[in-house]
């Protein structure tokens, strides 16, 4: 692979781990790779569903194309290199990608000289060195929610739903399943929430929580879960969503979304 003086995420447009990381870290940057190759893919940002339109159009200008300054949470100029899970049968199976995350999974984030997978463990390594703005509070206890409520849906709720796992239940079932499990997990986070809720999951400042949470708010929406049981999940998603960080880093605003997927 290309060496590149910048940190470099590998990342696919619809993953929600995925998505964690681009709200902390930036918008993507005008270069994009493909997967084993030096040479950058034209970068056009396009649009959102008509849906999101109207609601940025309420809270902010939307980005053209290039992205611009970097916009979402640590500032870090970095570069995309899109890894499609579908495509090839995964390239997240080659052994080009293999070599980088033997768990085959993205995201994967190389940065100061090392290779990082695992979306909370990419988050934490740029809260330690990147502490500005801090994704988790000073106050131990309201850390150690942040890390729970991010535990909870990192662990406790996505993995159950996806692909990896839905492929496993057959195409028939895979609706029934992951709605089964979402509303499984929501039950749990909103009674958690309903504790330690501010204007975002804990208190009033966005944290590695708030990172998990509209990812996985998304993942529900895709699976046609009905949200009226969690008020407090749909407030905090739609504060967070009128964010700046949360805009540009949405998957149908990714260098690799597909035509159909924009508006």
């Amino acid at each position: 692979m290309t060496e590149s003086s910048k940190p470099i995420l590998y990342s696919y447009f619809r993953s929600s781990c995925s998505w964690r990381v681009r709200i902390g870290v930036t918008a993507p940057p005008p270069r994009v790779r493909a997967l084993g190759s030096p040479e950058p893919l034209s970068l056009a940002l396009g649009c959102l569903p008509e849906t999101v339109i109207a609601h940025l159009r309420q809270t902010s200008t939307v980005p053209g194309p290039g992205g611009g300054r970097a916009l979402a949470l640590k500032g870090i100029d970095y570069e995309t290199i899109p890894v499609n899970l579908i495509k090839d049968q995964g390239q997240q199976f080659s052994e080009e990608f293999q070599a980088l995350n033997p768990m085959k999974q993205v995201p994967a984030l190389k940065i100061d000289g090392i290779t990082i997978s695992q979306s909370l463990a990419i988050i934490e390594f740029l809260e330690e060195t990147r502490p500005t703005p801090r994704l988790l509070p000073k106050d131990p206890k309201k850390r150690a929610q942040v890390r729970m409520i991010s535990d909870t849906i990192a662990s406790g709720i996505q993995p159950l739903q996806n692909l990896s796992v839905l492929k496993q239940v057959g195409q028939e079932n895979q609706l029934a399943w992951a709605q089964k499990v979402i509303h499984t997990g929501f039950n749990a986070l909103e009674q958690i929430l309903r504790n330690t809720a501010g204007k975002y999951c804990v208190g009033d400042e966005v944290s590695m929580a708030d990172l998990c949470l509209v990812p996985q708010v998304a993942n529900a929406e895709r699976f046609k879960v009905d949200l009226t049981p969690y008020p407090t999940i749909s407030r905090i998603n739609k504060t967070l969503l009128a964010l700046e960080a949360f805009q540009v880093s949405h998957p149908c605003r990714q260098p690799d979304t597909p035509p159909e997927l924009r508006a």
